[in-house]
């Protein structure tokens, strides 16, 4: 039987484009907090081996599993957690902007690559062509990727809902220009909006861990991953990750599941209750 409840480690990791050593160093440290501060899952960012649409991933990327799945995969079981983090990933040929959830035994039970591509990144990643979700100790976990979650692509959202998704884990790397201080709300309703829509909609839990750090090289270059990672859920916003630009940081979040009764036609019927088709022409 499900657990109603988890505890999740938001885990905005300072990632540095084509450091993966020292990025994977950084999340073994932070794998091992979330373990000590007792956390079931901890959610970690983005590409967080070569950072986002940094160049090293035309020549750096490795398979999945490969050496570094492999170090996520022995973190997990080393510190008793569930890991879901973003890699960068090489398979025939191609580059892909990925995604795995590792249990507590250190085995990848999901693998997701990410579809709604940024056009300026369509150098870097080829686009995935795939949506699954697994089920848990702590619920029916779908993952999704940064600007999935876009309100253009709330498909990809809607469709791991139907697939009975509980919650949602979305590795993200959200930039910001550098002139954004923490007295400004860096993302706002870009990212609140279409989060607030599947949650109430669907009531699901969606959780999204930014990346911290400054971004060198590609087309984001000078730009900047400042946190403000998000949980949320129908009534709203239940953890927010602080602003913070320099260094890596753990938000421990207590997360209830809702039970999810309507399934196949059925999510149609209660879209349709709730007004969701009535904007149709």
């Amino acid at each position: 039987m499900n657990k109603s409840s988890f505890t999740i480690g938001m885990g905005q990791l300072l990632v540095e484009g084509g450091e993966p050593e020292r990025n994977l160093q950084r999340a073994c440290e932070m794998a091992k907090e979330a373990s000590v501060k007792g956390c079931n899952i901890l959610l970690l960012p983005e590409c967080l081996d070569l950072a986002w649409t940094h160049p090293s991933a035309k020549v750096e990327a490795l398979p999945i599993p490969g050496p570094f799945s492999d170090k996520l995969c022995q973190f997990a079981k080393d510190y008793n957690i569930y890991i879901c983090g973003g890699l960068t990933e090489r398979c025939n040929g191609k580059v892909f902007n990925a995604a795995i959830l590792i249990n507590n035994y250190g085995e990848i039970i999901l693998k997701y690559r990410k579809i709604n591509v940024l056009a300026c990144a369509h150098e870097f990643y080829s686009i995935g062509n795939s949506l699954s979700v697994v089920d848990t100790p702590f619920g029916i976990i779908g993952v999704n990727i940064c600007s999935d979650n876009y309100i253009d692509s709330l498909e990809i959202g809607h469709t791991l809902a139907r697939m009975g998704a509980q919650i949602i884990l979305s590795p993200s790397s959200w930039t910001v220009d550098f002139s954004i201080t923490d007295g400004s709300d860096p993302y706002g309703e870009k990212w609140l909006k279409p989060y607030s829509i599947l949650s109430g909609l669907h009531d699901l839990v969606i959780i999204s861990v930014t990346s911290v750090g400054y971004i060198v090289g590609g087309p984001y270059e000078g730009k900047k991953m400042v946190g403000c990672s998000i949980a949320v859920e129908k009534k709203g916003v239940i953890a927010r990750g602080v602003y913070n630009e320099l260094t890596g940081d753990l938000v421990v979040a207590e997360i209830n599941v809702a039970p999810r009764d309507a399934k196949g036609t059925d999510i149609g019927k209660m879209l349709n209750r709730k007004g969701y088709y009535s904007h149709e022409i």
